[in-house]
């Protein structure tokens, strides 16, 4: 099997978009002798920040001298970063191989996996072969059934934020959202809530205690900005003083506070931290996706923000890194998120903006998403391919001498990322 052959298998047409459950992940690792049980593994949900958390929180236990399996989704630039150890893809040929030695076992069950179910595998084995000391695992929908889940007992739960997204599957409350991200709290395993929603707060700390498992809350209180601008932020938290982080984009803040909380949880089970890992963690960490600064001139940014939450966090960094003017917008959307609201936050910062249909069955079409957006008080434009809509936007942008930021879709990063 090559590498392309073990993409098409895993990405194979006849394997279901989301089924969740439990059942045929926990049928695969048995019949691979259970991966997931020779590894140790801090679990992270969350509507928003979890990939964010991930990448500071494995780049700090790199510093520290660990070896860390990372598992984040989706992928922004190519496949293989969705398994990540020491910050290095796993490659073409070592997926290939693994794949070819999963493909029998995985074609043996009567009920085949699903295919996030496949990758989720897949990794264990990696990480297992590889002898992780530490695995940062992200959850890629919800929490309680979620393949991911699979595990038995990490050595910490986070569950960075919660918010709506995903309600057709995850429900369409904050209520029922947290109850089901609160799925992977385990018995005595303590767990960090970053988010700041009372409602969510109330229900996962109830679920902690009926699990005896310690329950820590971010205090954002102690979070104290003092410089912010298109090389990073420095920051104060706590009784740290004077910390940076080269992520754009204010909520990343947040998401440091919660990385910062979760190393004194991981002190107290016994990890070996110094504080120089710590600084040096967050200085080095590397995210795309996010409020990425991936032009000068014209300067271009990208965010891959796709809900409510995650838009109101775009705009206010657009509102701290540009007070003083609008923006434009290059900008698709999926049909089943909120876009009208999307659309109504984004017309506080943006003047004009560039539709596209993102590569998605669930794309809301371009001229649709121009419509919204016109009838928000922005002047927009759809166009057939994304190709040519990042062209007039970067153009108008260069002429105009004006910010452009994408947004709306991590679905977009892979298309542009050969253009910028």
């Amino acid at each position: 099997m090559n590498p392309q052959q073990a993409i098409d298998y895993i990405h194979h047409i006849n394997w279901q978009f989301c089924n969740p459950g439990l059942e045929r992940i926990g049928e695969l690792c048995e019949k691979l002798g259970h991966p997931e049980k020779k590894l140790r593994f801090i679990h992270v949900a969350g509507t928003n920040g979890k990939g964010s958390f991930c990448a500071m929180c494995s780049s700090v236990l790199r510093e520290a001298g660990y070896t860390v399996g990372t598992f984040t989704s989706p992928y922004i630039r190519t496949f293989y970063e969705r398994m990540q150890i020491n910050g290095e893809n796993i490659s073409p040929d070592e997926l290939a191989e693994l794949t070819a030695f999963i493909r029998p076992i995985a074609d043996s069950m009567t009920e085949k996996p699903t295919e996030f179910e496949l990758i989720t595998a897949l990794s264990f084995l990696f990480f297992q072969k590889h002898g992780c000391d530490i695995v940062v695992l992200e959850t890629g929908l919800g929490g309680r059934l979620d393949s991911t889940n699979i595990i038995d007992s990490p050595i910490l739960s986070v569950i960075t934020g919660i918010g709506m997204d995903h309600t057709a599957i995850l429900g369409d409350t904050v209520a029922a959202i947290a109850k089901e991200k609160a799925g992977i709290i385990k018995k005595e395993v303590p767990v960090l809530f970053g988010g700041e929603d009372e409602t969510a707060a109330a229900i996962i700390r109830d679920t902690a205690s009926t699990q005896n498992a310690p329950f820590i809350l971010t205090d954002h209180t102690a979070l104290t900005l003092k410089t912010a601008d298109l090389s990073g932020s420095t920051f104060d938290f706590e009784n740290r003083q004077n910390l940076f982080i080269p992520l754009l984009g204010l909520y990343q803040l947040k998401n440091a506070a919660n990385l910062l909380t979760a190393v004194d949880i991981l002190r107290e089970q016994g990890l070996n931290i110094p504080d120089k890992a710590v600084y040096d963690g967050l200085k080095n960490t590397v995210w795309h996706g996010r409020f990425e600064l991936v032009s000068h001139n014209p300067l271009i940014l990208f965010d891959g923000a796709h809900n409510p939450q995650g838009i109101r966090g775009a705009v206010n960094s657009i509102k701290q890194y540009f007070p003083d003017e609008k923006i434009h917008l290059f900008t698709g959307v999926l049909r089943d998120k909120d876009y009208t609201e999307i659309a109504g936050m984004l017309a506080e910062v943006a003047d004009t903006a560039f539709t596209v249909t993102p590569d998605s069955p669930r794309a809301l079409p371009a001229e649709e998403y121009a419509a919204v957006l016109q009838s928000a008080g922005v002047s927009a434009c759809p166009y057939d391919t994304v190709a040519d809509g990042f062209s007039a936007a970067r153009q108008a942008a260069k002429e105009r001498k004006k910010p452009l930021l994408c947004v709306g879709s991590l679905y977009l990063y892979a298309d542009l990322y050969p253009l910028f």
